[in-house]
């Protein structure tokens, strides 16, 4: 009994699922016929072990094919889920819908926007276990974006350990009816990678979808240093020296050869 071998190529995922489930269903098939095979075989000519190796092989290597294509079509949708594109992010500065950021040097900065105004605001910012370490109520609450820094110490004045940490807000008018909000956080892509087939970038520590992005700009040059000043400075400064020291040398040369020496100008 022969099994044909598959030639696999790059199928579509339910092509794939379907392959896979008719390989399922050869291979018990398969390994019913071949037990049949041996218990009712010839004693005087038994089964040939190289045709059970043979047969053996083809149904795995069909099971490799089926794996193979499961692996293609993995990368295929990794390329289409904008790795390339969020990879061209790392070192830029953005804008995200996050409500998460990384507390940094002691502070955390979130920038929030009203759909309308507001008659009174909250905001809350709760760690990574879910509890709520601050409260507080901005004086403006009007429509547009609001920045908010928290020093990193809860309600009571204690400081908080670095961490990422989410805001909350809670914006209603003055009929009492909730206000739209939206968060966001901004900082310099520091990486990208897929998990769980969605494709993060890190920001300042905090993850998200680089779908997530709504503003892209150039990072902030580090500041420099200009030295020309205290270069110039300190050339001037060997340029006098050198100068006294050929005076002192040219009137050590006019004394020994009994020629006064020139006086200072303005004596």
């Amino acid at each position: 009994m022969a099994v044909d071998a598959v030639t696999a190529t790059q199928a579509p995922p339910q092509e794939t699922a379907l392959g896979k489930a008719r390989l399922a269903q050869n291979f018990e098939t398969f390994l019913t016929l071949l037990t049949t095979q041996l218990k009712n075989q010839d004693p005087l000519s038994p089964l040939d072990s190289n045709q059970f190796t043979e047969q053996l092989t083809q149904m795995t290597g069909v099971e490799q094919q089926l794996l193979t294509n499961e692996l293609l079509e993995k990368l295929v949708a990794g390329n289409n889920s904008g790795v390339a594109d969020a990879v061209s992010l790392i070192g830029k500065k953005v804008r995200a819908v996050s409500d998460d950021v990384a507390m940094k040097d002691g502070k955390a900065s979130w920038i929030y926007n009203l759909d309308r105004t507001a008659a009174n605001v909250k905001l809350e910012v709760l760690d990574d276990k879910g509890r709520v370490v601050f409260v507080g109520s901005p004086s403006k609450n009007g429509e547009g974006d609001h920045a908010f820094t928290w020093d990193g110490k809860n309600s009571a004045g204690v400081k908080q350990p670095d961490g990422v940490y989410t805001l909350r807000v809670t914006a209603i008018d003055s009929a009492k009816k909730l206000i739209d909000s939206v968060t966001f956080i901004e900082g310099v892509v520091n990486s990208v990678e897929q998990k769980d087939g969605k494709t993060l970038i890190s920001v300042g520590g905090a993850k998200m979808e680089w779908t997530a992005v709504s503003t892209i700009t150039l990072a902030d040059p580090p500041a420099t240093t200009s030295t020309s000043q205290t270069s110039q400075t300190s050339d001037t400064g060997d340029e006098s020296e050198e100068a006294d020291n050929n005076n002192w040398l040219e009137d050590a040369i006019a004394q020994e050869d009994g020629e006064p020496s020139p006086e200072p100008t303005g004596a």
